[in-house]
C-alpha cells in the first residue's frame, strides 16, 4: 500500500519541474492528482514557462501509474478561476485530502525593482498560495482533515540581495503557513512549509540564471553558474534535485507527518546555516 493511497492531492505549477515531481510522486504513492498550471508565460519572468503540452505529460506520467488525474490551465493569481478549477477537480475525483501550493516563478532585479516585477512575483508567489489554500480549506474540511504543503524557499528564511521582492514573497508564504496552521487545526488539517535551496529545474537552469550568478562573465555557462550555487550552501553542492524536495512534501503528505504542523522544513543543503 502506499503511503497516500486512496487519497486526493492538488499541486499547481504541477506541468513540469517540481510540481510535476511532486504529482507523479503522490501518484506512485495511491493518490489521485488534480493538476493544475499557468501554461502561459508571464511578461517579467525571463525565462519560459510551462506549455499545456508540459501539463498533457504530466498528466500521461500520473496515469502510466493507474491513478486519476484531472488537469487544469489555471492562473493561481486569479481567485475565482482557482475556485472553479479545484472546485471541478475535486467534483470529478470526489474529495480533497492533499494540498501542494508550489506554483512560482523567479525574477532578478540587481538594480532598481519596477513596480511590476514586484506585483507579478508577490501574485504569483504569495497571493497565489493564498488563493490555492482559500479554494481547498473547504474540501479538506469536508474530507475531516488533510495536508497542505506551501513551498517557500531558503529565502524565505534568509535575505538574498537582487531579489527582494522574491525574498518578500517566499518570507509571506512562511508567515501565512503560521498562521493558517493555527485557523484550522482543530480542523485536523496540517499546514507546512518546504524550503528548498536552488533546485536544478528550469527555473535555474537557463541563460538569464546564469548571468545572474556569475554577472563578472560575458556569456556564463551552467558550469560557471555551479560556483556561485556551490558557494550558497553549506554541503559542496551546488543545487538539489527535484526529487529531494519531492521527498519532503511527500512526508509531509502522508500520514507519517501527521503531528507535524507549522512547520518550515529547510531542505537547503545548510545554506541557511552558512
Amino acid at each position: 500500500m502506499g503511503r497516500v493511497e486512496g487519497k486526493v492531492a492538488l499541486v499547481t505549477g504541477a506541468a513540469r519541474g517540481q510540481g510535476r515531481s511532486h504529482a507523479v510522486r503522490l501518484a506512485e504513492e495511491g493518490a489521485s492528482v488534480i493538476a493544475i498550471d499557468i501554461c502561459e508565460d508571464i511578461g517579467t519572468v525571463p525565462y519560459a514557462l510551462s506549455t499545456e503540452e508540459d501539463l498533457a505529460e504530466t498528466a500521461r506520467e500520473i496515469e502510466k501509474r493507474d491513478q486519476r488525474v484531472v488537469t487544469v490551465k489555471a492562473d493561481v493569481r486569479d481567485e475565482a478561476a482557482m475556485r472553479e478549477a479545484v472546485d471541478r477537480g475535486v467534483a470529478e475525483l470526489g474529495r480533497l485530502d492533499i494540498v501542494s501550493a508550489n506554483a512560482g516563478i523567479f525574477s532578478c532585479a540587481p538594480g532598481e525593482l519596477d513596480g511590476q516585477t514586484w506585483k507579478d512575483m508577490i501574485d504569483v508567489n504569495l497571493n497565489g498560495v493564498f488563493h490555492t489554500c482559500k479554494a481547498a480549506v473547504p474540501h479538506l474540511r469536508r474530507a475531516g482533515g488533510g495536508s497542505v504543503v506551501l513551498t517557500s524557499s531558503c529565502a524565505g528564511l534568509m535575505g538574498f540581495e537582487g531579489f527582494a521582492h522574491y525574498t518578500a514573497a517566499k518570507h509571506g508564504v512562511i508567515g501565512y503557513m503560521r498562521s493558517l496552521a493555527k485557523e484550522v487545526a482543530n480542523d485536523f488539517i496540517r499546514v507546512n512549509t518546504v524550503c528548498p535551496t536552488s533546485v536544478f529545474t528550469d527555473m535555474i537552469n537557463n541563460d538569464a540564471m546564469f548571468g545572474i550568478m556569475r554577472p563578472d562573465l560575458e556569456s556564463p555557462t551552467v558550469e560557471d553558474a555551479m560556483v556561485s550555487w556551490t558557494a550558497i550552501n553549506l554541503l559542496p553542492v551546488p543545487y538539489v534535485d527535484v526529487e529531494d524536495i519531492t521527498n519532503a512534501v511527500l512526508f509531509l503528505a502522508s500520514d507519517e507527518a501527521r503531528y507535524i504542523t507549522s512547520v518550515a522544513l529547510p531542505v537547503d543543503a545548510g545554506s541557511t546555516q552558512k
